[in-house]
């Protein structure tokens, strides 16, 4: 049952095949047997979560209009706010803070019918691409304890791959969505810019790079939660999109879709095994009848977009986080210890890094004039042992902070892209791949996803705990 998709599971209980509580508590006695071993959890709700499942069984006995993912569990990220429980924000510094208002994604999730169950781990502050804190500790990855699930929702995406929770809510600010999802296996999605509100996430900025984003194990649950979520709030001003959602979106498109794929060089150095499997991807996609072909970016081999994201948040967070941890030097981990030591970006240096970007959604769009979808890299390897500063690839030696390299320039440009699995290393781990498509085009993302997860050898994979 926990490993049912959140799709099927709402089916069920609208089918009245499965009562609400049954599933509520079959996610706790997971989440109890298995989270020992993980620590992806760090509040667990049960008694209100169950109490909701008793009013959600009285209202599919009433015959009562149920929502799309009525009685459904689902678990959230800790730093986006739930109304009377815990958001810590992965640091002592925020201990026992409860917010009273749920955060924009949330609401719109329990709208729905959905339940939450649980929140989730995260790196101090969510800036860091391993999960851990002072708080509650290093969560690990449920194919490998000895390995990282990935950061900022490495929490989400080890508790959704092991069956603790059928869905999530993440937030991305460079790869936390799309990564953690490469290294347990399962899928997220970054939606444009602005299509899902990121009210009630913090830090909340920079918010032109801050995403908040889906995570499951099934392409149609994100694909469900992404029309859920999108719209404005009247809060967020990114969320204003002039552009109809595509309520659709997955749907068979009316043209034969073109593709380019692309690792190197734009997203190099890549391990061989990742660079195999987008390749193994794109003859996939060609199979099932996309052209499909390799391509160059021109922008992507001339601009560095982790030094540009590095150049354009650094100037904004290091004050939320010398703010925030005023008075509380002793409760500060290593993450933001290194922003607070982080050298100031000068003012010339914060322009040339914007007219940069400037270039790079240039190049992209100039690409995207030609193509539909871009098939590309997740992350240059799979999911690292914990602690990892280096990686050496192709002969090269890289610092850590190159996992970033495929999946930054997307937030930078706020184009869509959805990641997930369609490969298996030759240590048992998964091996992702990445579909970006044109701003507010997420119904291509989801439609090759969904083709995709189709011919996928490895769908419906679970890590054995």
């Amino acid at each position: 049952m926990p490993f049912e998709d959140a799709t099927e599971q709402a089916a069920q209980v609208a089918a009245k095949s499965i009562s609400p509580v049954e599933l509520v508590q079959a996610h706790i006695d997971r989440i109890e047997a298995v989270d020992p071993q993980l620590n992806a959890v760090v509040t667990l709700v049960a008694e209100r979560a169950l109490a909701e499942a008793r009013a959600a069984e009285q209202a599919v006995r009433r015959g009562d209009d149920l929502g799309p993912l009525h009685g459904v569990p689902f678990t959230v990220k800790d730093s986006l706010d739930t109304a009377e429980v815990p958001t810590q924000r992965g640091s002592p510094i925020f201990r026992g803070r409860i917010p009273t208002v749920d955060a924009t994604s949330v609401a719109r999730l329990r709208h729905a019918g959905a339940i939450l169950l649980a929140k989730t781990n995260l790196p101090e502050f969510s800036y860091a691409i391993e999960t851990e804190n002072l708080l509650t500790g290093r969560t690990n990855n449920p194919w490998d304890l000895s390995r990282t699930p990935g950061g900022s929702s490495g929490g989400e995406s080890a508790a959704i791959a092991a069956g603790l929770s059928p869905l999530g809510l993440g937030s991305d600010v460079a790869i936390s969505v799309r990564g953690p999802a490469a290294h347990t296996g399962i899928v997220a999605l970054k939606a444009t810019h602005g299509r899902i509100p990121t009210t009630g996430h913090w830090p909340e900025v920079p918010r032109r790079l801050w995403h908040v984003g889906p995570m499951a194990r099934s392409v149609r649950d994100v694909a469900l939660a992404y029309r859920l979520l999108s719209g404005p709030d009247g809060i967020d001003g990114y969320a204003n999109s002039p552009v109809e959602l595509d309520l659709g979106c997955g749907s068979e498109p009316t043209n034969r879709l073109r593709v380019g794929w692309l690792v190197e060089p734009g997203f190099g150095p890549i391990d061989p095994e990742v660079a195999a499997t987008v390749a193994d991807t794109a003859s996939a996609l060609s199979s099932a009848g996309f052209d499909v072909e390799p391509i160059r970016i021109p922008a992507l081999e001339e601009i560095d977009g982790i030094d540009l994201y590095l150049k354009l948040q650094g100037p904004e967070v290091k004050p939320v986080v010398a703010e925030a941890t005023a008075g509380h030097h002793d409760q500060i981990f290593k993450y933001a210890a290194r922003i607070l030591a982080a050298p100031d970006v000068e003012l010339r240096e914060y322009v040339a890094a914007s007219q940069a970007v400037e270039r790079l959604r240039g190049g992209f769009a100039d690409f995207f004039r030609r193509y539909d979808a871009l098939l590309c890299p997740v992350t240059p390897v799979p999911a690292t042992p914990h602690g990892l500063s280096e990686l050496v690839l192709e002969g090269q030696s890289v610092t850590a902070r190159h996992i970033l390299r495929a999946t930054v320039p997307f937030n930078l440009t706020g184009l869509p892209a959805l990641s997930m699995r369609f490969g298996t290393s030759r240590e048992g781990l998964p091996i992702g791949v990445q579909i970006t498509s044109r701003w507010f085009a997420e119904s291509t993302v989801l439609h090759i996803a969904a083709q995709l997860e189709a011919v996928s050898a490895v769908a419906g994979l679970r890590p054995q705990l």
